[in-house]
Protein backbone atom coordinates (compact mmCIF):
# COMPACT_ATOMS: atom_id res chain seq x y z
CA UNK A 1 0.00 0.00 0.00
CA UNK A 2 1.36 3.42 -0.92
CA UNK A 3 2.47 5.65 1.96
CA UNK A 4 2.85 8.71 -0.27
CA UNK A 5 0.22 10.84 1.39
CA UNK A 6 0.54 14.60 1.69
CA UNK A 7 0.50 14.24 5.47
CA UNK A 8 3.37 11.76 5.41
CA UNK A 9 5.41 14.23 3.36
CA UNK A 10 4.67 17.01 5.85
CA UNK A 11 5.63 14.83 8.80
CA UNK A 12 8.91 13.67 7.26
CA UNK A 13 9.83 17.20 6.23
CA UNK A 14 9.11 18.49 9.72
CA UNK A 15 11.32 15.75 11.16
CA UNK A 16 14.21 16.71 8.93
CA UNK A 17 13.94 20.34 10.06
CA UNK A 18 14.34 19.39 13.71
CA UNK A 19 17.77 20.07 15.15
CA UNK A 20 17.92 20.27 18.96
CA UNK A 21 20.85 22.70 19.04
CA UNK A 22 19.78 25.05 16.25
CA UNK A 23 16.23 25.46 17.52
CA UNK A 24 17.59 26.98 20.74
CA UNK A 25 18.90 29.98 18.84
CA UNK A 26 17.02 30.45 15.56
CA UNK A 27 13.40 30.59 14.48
CA UNK A 28 11.78 27.39 13.33
CA UNK A 29 11.93 27.20 9.52
CA UNK A 30 8.61 27.88 7.84
CA UNK A 31 7.29 25.36 5.32
CA UNK A 32 5.53 27.06 2.43
CA UNK A 33 2.48 24.83 2.02
CA UNK A 34 1.49 26.49 -1.27
CA UNK A 35 4.71 25.26 -2.85
CA UNK A 36 4.54 21.92 -1.10
CA UNK A 37 1.05 21.26 -2.46
CA UNK A 38 2.13 22.08 -6.02
CA UNK A 39 5.21 19.88 -5.77
CA UNK A 40 3.29 17.02 -4.20
CA UNK A 41 0.59 17.01 -6.88
CA UNK A 42 3.21 17.41 -9.61
CA UNK A 43 5.57 14.64 -8.53
CA UNK A 44 2.70 12.37 -7.47
CA UNK A 45 1.78 11.90 -11.14
CA UNK A 46 5.18 10.61 -12.25
CA UNK A 47 6.16 6.97 -12.70
CA UNK A 48 8.84 7.11 -10.01
CA UNK A 49 8.63 4.84 -6.98
CA UNK A 50 7.03 6.26 -3.84
CA UNK A 51 10.48 6.48 -2.23
CA UNK A 52 11.80 8.49 -5.17
CA UNK A 53 8.75 10.73 -5.27
CA UNK A 54 9.07 11.52 -1.59
CA UNK A 55 12.78 12.25 -2.01
CA UNK A 56 12.18 14.67 -4.88
CA UNK A 57 9.48 16.57 -3.00
CA UNK A 58 11.42 16.79 0.25
CA UNK A 59 14.73 17.74 -1.37
CA UNK A 60 13.15 20.54 -3.38
CA UNK A 61 11.46 21.89 -0.25
CA UNK A 62 14.75 21.65 1.66
CA UNK A 63 16.37 23.78 -1.03
CA UNK A 64 13.56 26.33 -0.69
CA UNK A 65 13.86 26.33 3.10
CA UNK A 66 17.65 26.70 2.89
CA UNK A 67 17.27 29.73 0.61
CA UNK A 68 14.58 31.22 2.87
CA UNK A 69 16.72 30.61 5.95
CA UNK A 70 19.69 32.44 4.45
CA UNK A 71 17.34 35.37 3.79
CA UNK A 72 16.81 35.63 7.55
CA UNK A 73 20.46 36.39 8.27
CA UNK A 74 20.62 39.83 9.87
CA UNK A 75 23.24 42.43 9.07
CA UNK A 76 26.22 42.65 11.41
CA UNK A 77 26.36 45.69 13.68
CA UNK A 78 29.41 47.00 15.54
CA UNK A 79 27.85 46.79 18.99
CA UNK A 80 25.63 43.74 18.80
CA UNK A 81 25.41 41.21 21.61
CA UNK A 82 27.16 37.85 21.59
CA UNK A 83 23.72 36.23 21.46
CA UNK A 84 22.81 38.18 18.30
CA UNK A 85 26.12 37.29 16.67
CA UNK A 86 25.66 33.63 17.53
CA UNK A 87 22.09 33.64 16.23
CA UNK A 88 23.19 35.16 12.93
CA UNK A 89 26.04 32.69 12.51
CA UNK A 90 23.79 29.75 13.31
CA UNK A 91 21.17 30.96 10.85
CA UNK A 92 23.81 30.80 8.12
CA UNK A 93 24.83 27.33 9.26
CA UNK A 94 21.19 26.21 9.40
CA UNK A 95 20.72 27.21 5.76
CA UNK A 96 23.87 25.30 4.86
CA UNK A 97 22.66 22.33 6.90
CA UNK A 98 19.35 22.15 5.00
CA UNK A 99 21.24 22.43 1.72
CA UNK A 100 23.50 19.59 2.77
CA UNK A 101 20.48 17.41 3.53
CA UNK A 102 19.14 17.85 0.01
CA UNK A 103 22.49 16.91 -1.55
CA UNK A 104 22.70 13.86 0.70
CA UNK A 105 19.23 12.59 -0.17
CA UNK A 106 19.64 13.05 -3.92
CA UNK A 107 23.13 11.56 -3.86
CA UNK A 108 21.66 8.35 -2.43
CA UNK A 109 19.26 8.28 -5.40
CA UNK A 110 22.23 8.88 -7.73
CA UNK A 111 20.17 11.39 -9.71
CA UNK A 112 22.81 13.71 -11.11
CA UNK A 113 20.40 15.50 -13.46
CA UNK A 114 18.08 16.48 -10.60
CA UNK A 115 21.03 17.75 -8.57
CA UNK A 116 22.10 19.81 -11.60
CA UNK A 117 18.54 21.11 -12.07
CA UNK A 118 18.30 22.36 -8.50
CA UNK A 119 21.89 23.67 -8.43
CA UNK A 120 21.22 25.72 -11.56
CA UNK A 121 18.04 27.15 -10.02
CA UNK A 122 19.88 28.02 -6.79
CA UNK A 123 22.56 29.87 -8.76
CA UNK A 124 19.99 31.89 -10.70
CA UNK A 125 17.92 32.65 -7.60
CA UNK A 126 20.99 34.01 -5.81
CA UNK A 127 21.84 36.14 -8.84
CA UNK A 128 18.32 37.62 -8.79
CA UNK A 129 18.64 38.35 -5.06
CA UNK A 130 21.90 40.20 -5.70
CA UNK A 131 20.24 42.22 -8.47
CA UNK A 132 17.43 43.18 -6.10
CA UNK A 133 19.92 44.20 -3.45
CA UNK A 134 22.19 46.36 -5.61
CA UNK A 135 19.95 47.71 -8.37
CA UNK A 136 19.23 51.20 -7.08
CA UNK A 137 17.12 52.07 -10.11
CA UNK A 138 14.76 49.11 -10.19
CA UNK A 139 11.19 49.99 -10.98
CA UNK A 140 8.13 48.54 -9.28
CA UNK A 141 7.63 46.27 -12.28
CA UNK A 142 11.22 45.02 -12.20
CA UNK A 143 10.87 44.32 -8.48
CA UNK A 144 7.65 42.37 -9.05
CA UNK A 145 9.16 40.39 -11.94
CA UNK A 146 12.08 39.42 -9.74
CA UNK A 147 9.81 38.40 -6.89
CA UNK A 148 7.87 36.28 -9.37
CA UNK A 149 11.04 34.46 -10.42
CA UNK A 150 12.17 33.93 -6.83
CA UNK A 151 8.81 32.47 -5.81
CA UNK A 152 8.31 30.01 -8.66
CA UNK A 153 11.70 29.13 -10.13
CA UNK A 154 12.33 25.94 -8.16
CA UNK A 155 8.87 24.57 -8.95
CA UNK A 156 9.07 25.48 -12.63
CA UNK A 157 12.50 23.84 -12.94
CA UNK A 158 11.31 20.67 -11.23
CA UNK A 159 8.19 20.63 -13.44
CA UNK A 160 10.40 20.92 -16.52
CA UNK A 161 12.60 18.13 -15.18
CA UNK A 162 9.46 15.98 -14.82
CA UNK A 163 8.34 16.96 -18.35
CA UNK A 164 5.08 18.41 -17.05
CA UNK A 165 4.68 22.08 -17.89
CA UNK A 166 0.89 22.25 -17.62
CA UNK A 167 0.68 24.35 -14.45
CA UNK A 168 3.87 26.41 -14.70
CA UNK A 169 2.10 29.64 -15.64
CA UNK A 170 -0.53 29.19 -12.94
CA UNK A 171 2.15 28.47 -10.34
CA UNK A 172 4.04 31.62 -11.33
CA UNK A 173 1.01 33.89 -11.11
CA UNK A 174 -0.54 32.34 -8.00
CA UNK A 175 2.66 32.22 -5.95
CA UNK A 176 3.42 35.80 -6.97
CA UNK A 177 -0.03 36.96 -5.87
CA UNK A 178 0.32 35.19 -2.54
CA UNK A 179 3.75 36.75 -1.99
CA UNK A 180 2.64 40.27 -2.91
CA UNK A 181 -0.23 40.00 -0.45
CA UNK A 182 2.19 38.95 2.30
CA UNK A 183 4.57 41.76 1.42
CA UNK A 184 1.87 44.40 1.52
CA UNK A 185 0.52 43.04 4.79
CA UNK A 186 4.03 43.15 6.27
CA UNK A 187 4.27 46.85 5.51
CA UNK A 188 0.80 47.61 6.85
CA UNK A 189 1.61 45.87 10.14
CA UNK A 190 4.98 47.66 10.38
CA UNK A 191 6.86 44.37 10.05
CA UNK A 192 8.38 44.73 6.59
CA UNK A 193 10.27 41.76 5.20
CA UNK A 194 13.87 41.96 4.02
CA UNK A 195 12.61 42.10 0.44
CA UNK A 196 10.54 45.19 1.23
CA UNK A 197 13.35 46.76 3.26
CA UNK A 198 15.77 46.35 0.35
CA UNK A 199 13.25 47.74 -2.10
CA UNK A 200 12.15 50.67 0.01
CA UNK A 201 15.69 51.94 0.33
CA UNK A 202 14.93 53.37 -3.11
CA UNK A 203 11.13 53.60 -2.90
CA UNK A 204 9.22 54.99 0.07
CA UNK A 205 6.74 52.81 1.93
CA UNK A 206 4.03 55.38 1.23
CA UNK A 207 4.71 55.03 -2.47
CA UNK A 208 4.74 51.26 -2.18
CA UNK A 209 1.30 51.27 -0.57
CA UNK A 210 -0.18 53.85 -2.90
CA UNK A 211 -2.52 53.10 -5.78
CA UNK A 212 0.39 53.79 -8.14
CA UNK A 213 2.40 50.87 -6.80
CA UNK A 214 1.74 47.38 -5.50
CA UNK A 215 -2.04 47.11 -4.92
CA UNK A 216 -3.05 47.39 -8.60
CA UNK A 217 -0.50 44.69 -9.34
CA UNK A 218 -1.97 42.46 -6.67
CA UNK A 219 -5.38 42.81 -8.28
CA UNK A 220 -3.96 42.23 -11.76
CA UNK A 221 -2.07 39.08 -10.84
CA UNK A 222 -4.98 37.78 -8.78
CA UNK A 223 -7.18 38.10 -11.85
CA UNK A 224 -4.59 36.35 -14.03
CA UNK A 225 -4.10 33.51 -11.54
CA UNK A 226 -7.86 33.08 -11.16
CA UNK A 227 -8.30 32.73 -14.92
CA UNK A 228 -5.48 30.18 -14.98
CA UNK A 229 -6.96 28.37 -11.98
CA UNK A 230 -9.97 27.36 -14.07
CA UNK A 231 -7.61 25.90 -16.67
CA UNK A 232 -5.74 23.57 -14.32
CA UNK A 233 -5.89 19.98 -15.63
CA UNK A 234 -8.13 17.59 -13.72
CA UNK A 235 -5.20 15.45 -12.56
CA UNK A 236 -4.21 18.34 -10.27
CA UNK A 237 -7.34 17.90 -8.17
CA UNK A 238 -5.38 18.08 -4.93
CA UNK A 239 -4.03 21.50 -5.91
CA UNK A 240 -7.45 22.64 -7.16
CA UNK A 241 -9.10 21.74 -3.86
CA UNK A 242 -6.32 23.41 -1.86
CA UNK A 243 -6.30 26.64 -3.88
CA UNK A 244 -10.09 26.95 -4.14
CA UNK A 245 -10.48 28.78 -0.83
CA UNK A 246 -7.99 31.43 -1.87
CA UNK A 247 -10.12 32.45 -4.82
CA UNK A 248 -13.46 32.21 -3.02
CA UNK A 249 -12.68 33.37 0.53
CA UNK A 250 -9.13 34.33 1.49
CA UNK A 251 -8.41 36.98 -1.13
CA UNK A 252 -11.78 38.73 -0.79
CA UNK A 253 -11.42 38.77 2.99
CA UNK A 254 -7.97 40.30 2.69
CA UNK A 255 -8.99 43.00 0.22
CA UNK A 256 -12.03 43.88 2.31
CA UNK A 257 -9.92 44.26 5.44
CA UNK A 258 -7.41 46.52 3.65
CA UNK A 259 -10.18 48.71 2.22
CA UNK A 260 -11.79 49.05 5.65
CA UNK A 261 -8.41 49.82 7.18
Amino acid sequence: MSDLSFKSIQVELEEKLQHPYLKQFIKKPVINNDKLVILYNLVEQTSYTDKEKKSYIITTMLVQIALDTHDLVSEKHDFESKQTTKSRQLTVLAGDYFSGLYYYILAKLEDITMIATLASAIKEINEIKMSMLYDENQSVQQWIDRIKSLESMLIVRVANHMNNHSINTFAEEWLLTRRLLREQMSVETNKPSDRIEQFTEHLSKDQLLSNQAIEPDIRKHFSLSKDLFYQIPEQFQFLITYAQSFFTVDYNHYMLSTEEG
